[in-house]
């Protein structure tokens, strides 16, 4: 594990533990040397978390659209800042740079960049861990979500349980170093099955 992506707000948020889960999480990846890749903003948790790798002697790699750069956000002391030309080719770099993926708390942003990343997980477009690190409940009513999706047949449980969900750091870094992937292939063939099945019932 030698680099990990954090979603998480452009905003700090009403509640200090916000902050200070950020700088935490910041801390902990410098002192293990991993490096952080983020959306290289200099605004919110964003900010805070990239700011605690770069105080601690960590190594810190921003990937940012034009637009945000053009809006002065971007964090201009960070390791390395990658500039790109739209959200999606950033997502895409972000895939690229980081073994792994964690959202702190966040709005639209955060959730559309971790759900991508679990979708690709689900389908076999690439095998690395995405965890939410939880901070006061935050991530709870969404993990509840999640289970209502397997309850009512919408989303598998072992894809439901290929993520990690908590509020403690170092069970997050012992999560995503032991991680083993759900196997996509027997989803995807439960699922054609599924769909056969209904077709030939139709007939």
């Amino acid at each position: 594990m030698n680099t990990i992506c954090v979603y998480c707000g452009s905003n700090a948020g009403s509640d200090p533990a916000y902050a200070a889960q950020a700088k935490a999480l910041g801390a902990r990846l410098a002192a293990d040397g991993i490096a952080l890749v983020y959306g290289g903003g200099n605004v919110g948790l964003m900010g805070i978390v990239a700011d605690a790798v770069l105080d601690n002697g960590g190594e810190v790699i921003g990937v940012i659209p034009q637009q945000l750069v053009d809006w002065e956000v971007a964090h201009k002391g960070v390791t390395r800042l990658e500039v790109v030309d739209s959200m999606h080719t950033r997502k895409a770099r972000m895939f690229e740079l980081a073994d792994g993926f964690v959202a702190l708390p966040g709005g639209f942003g955060t959730l559309d960049e971790m759900f991508e990343m679990l979708t690709w997980r689900q389908l076999g477009l690439g095998k690395k861990p995405c965890a939410f690190l939880d901070v006061g409940g935050f991530w709870q009513p969404l993990m509840a979500m999640l289970d209502t999706m397997v309850r009512e047949r919408f989303l598998h449980p072992d894809q439901r349980n290929d993520l990690w969900h908590g509020d403690d750091i170092d069970a997050l870094l012992a999560w995503m170093r032991g991680y083993q992937p759900a196997q996509a292939d027997k989803w995807l063939d439960e699922k054609r099955r599924s769909q056969l099945k209904l077709t030939t019932d139709d007939v």
